[in-house]
This record gives structure tokens, sequence and C-alpha cells, in this order.
């Protein structure tokens, strides 16, 4: 079964793509709670129009790509609030949906693209566990969790499957075996520290899982700090041969007694060049990244 797309044969073709920012500080800043398990997912059933507009707002800012509002949405997680599986699917289905509305509002010129996020089992837990990993289940076991969801979600019709935030080479090997056979590409980004996974395995070791993997068209790290970006991004390239997808969060570090974030940013519009230099052809950012730093790094991208 194909697995191409005309944002894989861009990215293959040496394209450099723009990628979004952070959907749940776009949605914040529009005044939204987020601190439901859901998190984000939550407004695919009560306000889709606002995930909608946060889309937008990143499309207007210079962004190719939206990731869309599935990162915490799974049967398990809605059906605890009571949402039946039919229904779950409905509101996965409907996150490709809105972020193709943003798309068709925008009307840019440049081509408008979806990748649809699969986030890690842990963001479904909504314990933190997602930036830890080791989760005490078997590949077999995460390859059935998350095999479901990721139908549906191509069944939708996104140009891509984002699967990010990925934190053990135990689930990135499930959602490589869950991604066979279903004809939509995938994107495969680590939340990395210190040149190693979260759950502590060596990078190297991580992005060479996705070296041999035809339905992968990039490879990279995402929610983990513009200095660890940096390092990841060549070792990508190296070890896999294949275009890199970056998008790091500001810079800042969540408080989680005080529920706030702390620091300052440190993501700069002008690292993205390095990126690109490296080997990076999907560039974006993550939490606390927002449309005016997106804006920054499609104007320097697209500099002549």
């Amino acid at each position: 079964m194909s697995t191409t797309s005309a944002l894989a044969e861009a990215v293959a073709a040496g394209t450099t793509v723009v990628l979004d920012g952070g959907m749940s500080n776009q949605l914040s800043a529009a005044g939204h709670d987020l601190s439901d398990e859901l998190w984000s997912a939550r407004l695919l059933a009560e306000d889709p129009e606002a995930v909608t507009e946060a889309h937008l707002a990143y499309f207007e800012a210079g962004a190719d790509v939206a990731i869309t509002a599935s990162y915490q949405a799974t049967f398990e997680g809605f059906a605890r609030r009571g949402t039946d599986r039919e229904g779950a699917a409905g509101l996965l289905a409907l996150s490709v949906g809105c972020a193709r509305e943003a798309a068709r509002r925008a009307a840019a010129s440049r081509p408008l693209w979806v990748a649809a996020s699969v986030g890690p089992y842990g963001a479904m837990l909504a314990d933190g566990s997602e930036y830890r990993g080791r989760y005490g289940l078997t590949v077999s076991e995460l390859e059935r969790f998350h095999r479901p969801r990721m139908e549906v979600l191509a069944a939708a019709g996104p140009d891509v499957l984002a699967l990010e935030t990925i934190p053990d080479t135990d689930e990135a090997e499930a959602l490589l075996r869950a991604l066979r056979g279903l004809g939509v590409p995938a994107w495969l980004s680590y939340s990395a520290a210190d040149g190693r996974t979260r759950a502590g395995q060596p990078l190297e070791d991580a992005f060479a899982l996705a070296a041999r993997a035809d339905e992968v068209i990039a490879v990279g790290v995402n929610c983990c700090t513009p200095e660890d970006a940096d390092h990841a991004v060549t070792l990508a390239a190296r070890v896999t041969g294949k275009p890199v997808v970056v998008y790091p969060n500001s810079g800042e570090t969540w408080d989680a007694g005080a529920r706030a974030w702390t620091g300052r940013s440190t993501f700069t519009s002008g690292q993205v060049t390095g990126w690109r230099a490296s080997g990076a052809r999907l560039i974006g950012g993550c939490c606390r990244v927002g449309p005016e730093t997106i804006a920054s790094v499609a104007s320097v991208l697209r500099a002549p």
C-alpha cells in the first residue's frame, strides 16, 4: 500500500516546511481552561470552533502544517468522560476536520497540510508518565493500544501522522508496527534530554529504529529544550539518512507543583537556520511557542 503524500514528496525533495506551535498555549491565550485530563482534546467535544481558530492563527502566522488536537485524544480517555467508542472515533476524525477547515479559511497561496497527532500512551494516563516512559507494558500491548486510534486518524485523511513526544524506544517500536499498512506516511519524534530519550535510552539507538521504516518520512525530536534539539538534529540525520523533524518547547520549565511555567524562553528564530543546515526539513515549535515565534521562524526559513 502506498504511503506517499504531497507533503512526503516535498520533504523528500528537500523542501523546508514550517510546522505550527503549541496548541495548548494558543487555546489558553484565547481564554480556555485546559486543566481537564483530556487537555486540548476536550474542546473537540465542547468547542471545536476554538480548535479551528487556533489552527488558523498558526496558518496565518506562516505555518505550512497544522498538528491536530488529538495528542491526548484516545478511546480510553474519552470513555472516562462518558463518550462511547463511536463518539470517540467521531471526535478523533473531527480533529483532522478542524485543521482542514482552518486551512480552507486561510486561503493561502502556498500548500497547507495536516498532521494528525498520535501522542504517547502516557498522555492518556495524564499523570506525567509521558515524560518518563517505561509503562510496564509490552511492545505488543502498546501496539494494541495505539493501532485503533491510528486507524481512525488515518481514515480521516491527514497528510501525515505525527507520532510525537515519544519517551521510550519500546513505544516507538510499537508505533512503527501499528503504522504498517495504514497507507499514511508518518514522522517519528522523541521527547529527549541530554542526548537520551526520556526513558534514558541513547538517542542514537532510538533514531535507528526508524531508519529502515519506509512509512517514516522524517525522524527527530519535539517537546524538548531548543538546546537539546541542536544535538538531536545532527544525530538523527546521521543515523537515519532521513529528513529531520524538530519542534522544541520555548525553553521554559514546567513546575508541576505550582502548575506554571518558569524561567525564560531560549527559543530564537535564528536557531532554525542551524537546524536546517544539519538536515531538518520540518521545523516548528511545541509548548509555549506561539504564532509570533512561528511567524519569525517562517520569515527566516523563507528568506532569500
